[in-house]
């Protein structure tokens, strides 16, 4: 199903085999009960791309045919989606997604649902969590994360004092009004401030923050980076396979920029039939930076996920 080119001498494998409508940026995928691949990406109302055997991918509507009218206090499109499936009364799909412009926390993570995660039957829940140019944090990049209590969390945040999370009401899909506290999970308190897209998962008695650090979107100049940590509680603290705080500048490298593969990041997981998959966006040098979809395999094998 994922084709594996050679990545010759390099430590990082190469994007495993796509076809057909690629370019991409900030990608998330699921497969559906049909075994249809479902992915959304950043621009416009949210695009949209589809496959039915995770190799040849093509393009359809954006997930809004009329992009929500409070999204203009922040921006004219959307970033950075992130989509999921609950059964959690009677079943739905949702999606949480950005809207903001570059460079700046005046920014707002919206929610979207529909009962079959198509373009044109997403219905918005209006504006989650914001932050404002006052704020040390900026409020894009989410991801909800479903513990197995229960208990329902979304992490977010790009630059400023890094990564943070909140705890969500099922019920809602909004801030959980009992518990207001904004939790630290990541930051870079020297240097460049630059961690953001967390995305968690879980793994035996470990919850695993994956986050994109360094420079995004600057086509062959990008420097962007996919690492890692881990923590026993959801809330973290997380740390690297060295021991070194995801507060304090951790993060155990996944992929980096090798050959013409540069700057991968704004990654997500997402669980199929055959393992775990990064899924994530990377600039093609030998198409002159252009994003691409890039999707890997990840072997867990010694506690610390390595894409092949």
């Amino acid at each position: 199903m994922l084709a594996l080119i050679p990545s010759s001498a390099s430590a990082y494998p190469n994007p495993g085999k796509v076809t057909g409508s690629v370019v991409v940026h900030d990608p998330t995928m699921i497969r559906t009960s049909s075994g249809r691949y479902l992915l959304y990406a950043t621009g416009g109302g949210l695009g949209y791309k589809t496959s039915t055997d995770r190799i040849a991918f093509s393009a359809g509507a954006d997930a809004f045919s009329a992009k929500p009218s409070w999204w203009s206090s922040y921006a004219t499109e959307a970033w950075a989606p992130d989509i999921s499936y609950t059964s959690y009364q009677g079943g739905k799909y949702l999606m949480y997604y950005a809207v903001s412009t570059f460079g700046s926390n005046k920014s707002a993570i919206g929610l979207a649902t529909s009962s079959t995660g198509l373009p044109g039957s997403w219905s918005d829940q209006g504006p989650v969590y914001t932050s404002t140019t006052s704020s040390d944090y900026n409020a894009i990049d989410p991801n909800l994360f479903v513990d197995g209590d229960g208990k329902w969390w979304l992490s977010f945040g790009s630059w400023w004092t890094g990564l943070k999370m909140i705890q969500i009401d099922p019920a809602t899909g909004k801030q959980l009004s009992g518990n207001t506290t904004r939790y630290s999970l990541a930051s870079r308190p020297t240097g460049t401030k630059a961690v953001e897209a967390p995305y968690i998962v879980k793994r035996g008695s470990y919850y695993y923050l994956f986050a994109s650090y360094d420079t995004c979107c600057a086509g062959t100049s990008s420097t962007y980076k996919v690492k890692v940590g881990r923590a026993t509680s959801i809330t973290g603290p997380y740390y690297d396979k060295n021991g070194v705080s995801m507060m304090n500048n951790g993060g155990t490298p996944v992929l980096e920029s090798h050959g013409s593969i540069i700057g991968p990041g704004g990654q997500s997981i997402m669980k199929d039939s055959d393992g775990d998959l990064i899924v994530y966006h990377y600039y093609d040098g030998n198409d002159n930076g252009t994003p691409k979809l890039g999707i890997n395999l990840l072997n867990w094998s010694s506690g610390w996920p390595v894409a092949y």
